[in-house]
């Protein structure tokens, strides 16, 4: 199945960046697969090995009040975390089953587990085993804390290398405050497509094949490096209360008079507190020392933002955008997830594009974050049924009808 996009341009039919890359997948749920779909974004032939039992984020569709099952009942996630590959359902405990994956592994330029340790060396899909069979290859792994210390071989999902690494106190409360669904989850999918990017180009340049490792609660140290940073040579916490009032109205929220809201940051402060002022209606108040300092910025005051507060609710949301827009202050809307796929700059930079999606109809996907000037990657088929591969991938193996009916009738393959 392909996904068919309603807006065309003159790259389609264009090379992909990661032509010709092999990659083989035995991975579950988004952190680890994840890596493999956004290689898949960019052109590589990614195999899935899923085992007869099948990925668990298959059967995922509900967290909490949040239902992700689609129409028929599919979760969204899988969609998500498997799109652009190829599936193979396969029992590499059995014997036969074992010898089609290593037919792959030989041919593979990147290799993506993120089991357990223990369960890696276990089933012999840990760097050293792997490439016995094939010296070129790129093994990538993904763990909850990293590959040493106490926490090693212990499962983790992404509210948990959250919980460790302080991300869920980022925005200053005094309760942690879970980011929502998948989103280290996602990350760390990045990370682990970029480190293995990067890994290619080694062995490219340098002739290395080589192990590389990333974890949850690596990302999330890696998305704070400011905040560590300041944590860990001035010994202060940068993660401050959200409370408005401790905020400069340069670096603030305000609601408008439609209920929508916007925020703005503007850096250095002073460069454009007499054009806010102005354009809030209030010029005065840049000669006023209550409200602006001798480097000619804004004084945080409670009765500053309250002041601000009342005028905003005097217009709508787009009437105060376009001055901003035309004075050029750096205001945004404030969006909700649900509200993105109708933005006007994300359609334009395509990171929404219509499209027609098996089984869902009508759709905004999501599109790749980076544009090439003569490559156009993106997703280009949905998440595989379980197996649904299996026999193009045998042939291409060189196993025939006759092979392949045995393989299934002893359940090595599905």
């Amino acid at each position: 199945m392909e996904i068919k996009y309603h807006d065309r341009d003159s790259r389609d039919g264009a090379p992909l960046p990661l032509e010709g890359i092999k990659v083989v997948e035995y991975g579950v749920f988004h952190a680890g697969p994840g890596g493999g779909a956004i290689l898949g974004d960019l052109g590589a032939e990614v195999i899935k090995v899923e085992d007869p039992v099948g990925d668990g984020i298959r059967y995922w569709t509900q967290v909490g009040a949040v239902d992700m099952a689609g129409p028929d009942g599919r979760s969204m996630t899988f969609e998500v975390s498997n799109r652009n590959k190829k599936n193979i359902c396969l029992d590499i405990k059995a014997e036969s089953g074992r010898k089609i994956f290593n037919r792959l592994i030989r041919d593979a330029d990147v290799f993506i587990t993120n089991l357990r340790k223990s369960t890696v060396q276990k089933m012999k899909l840990d760097y050293t085993s792997i490439c016995t069979l094939n010296p070129r290859i790129i093994h990538a792994s993904v763990s909850g804390y990293g590959q040493e210390g106490p926490l090693q071989d212990i499962g983790a999902f992404d509210p948990l290398g959250q919980a460790c690494s302080g991300l869920m106190f980022t925005t200053g409360g005094e309760l942690p405050a879970p980011l929502q669904i998948g989103l280290l989850d996602q990350a760390t999918a990045i990370s682990l497509s970029h480190a293995i990017l990067a890994a290619l180009l080694a062995r490219e340049r340098q002739g290395i094949s080589q192990e590389i490792h990333v974890s949850l609660y690596g990302t999330s140290l890696w998305l704070q490096h400011i905040n560590l940073m300041l944590a860990n040579t001035l010994k202060i916490d940068p993660c401050v209360s959200a409370d408005r009032s401790h905020h400069s109205p340069l670096r603030n929220v305000f609601c408008c008079g439609d209920g929508q809201w916007v925020m703005c940051t503007h850096h250095p402060e002073e460069k454009y507190w007499e054009t806010f002022c102005r354009i809030m209606g209030v010029p005065e108040f840049v000669l006023d020392p209550e409200f602006t300092d001798e480097k000619g910025g804004p004084v945080t005051s409670d009765k500053l933002i309250a002041r601000f507060d009342d005028i905003f609710t005097t217009r709508s949301r787009d009437e105060w955008m376009a001055d901003f827009m035309a004075a050029r202050l750096m205001f945004a809307p404030i969006q909700k997830v649900t509200d993105v796929e109708n933005d006007i700059q994300a359609k334009a930079n395509a990171y929404v594009r219509p499209a027609q999606y098996p089984g869902l109809g009508e759709v905004n996907l999501p599109g790749y974050t980076a544009s090439f000037g003569k490559c156009r990657p993106g997703t280009r088929t949905p998440g595989a049924d379980k197996g649904e591969h299996t026999d193009s991938i045998l042939r291409g193996l060189g196993y025939d009808a006759r092979d392949i009916k045995g393989l299934k009738e002893t359940g090595v393959v599905q």
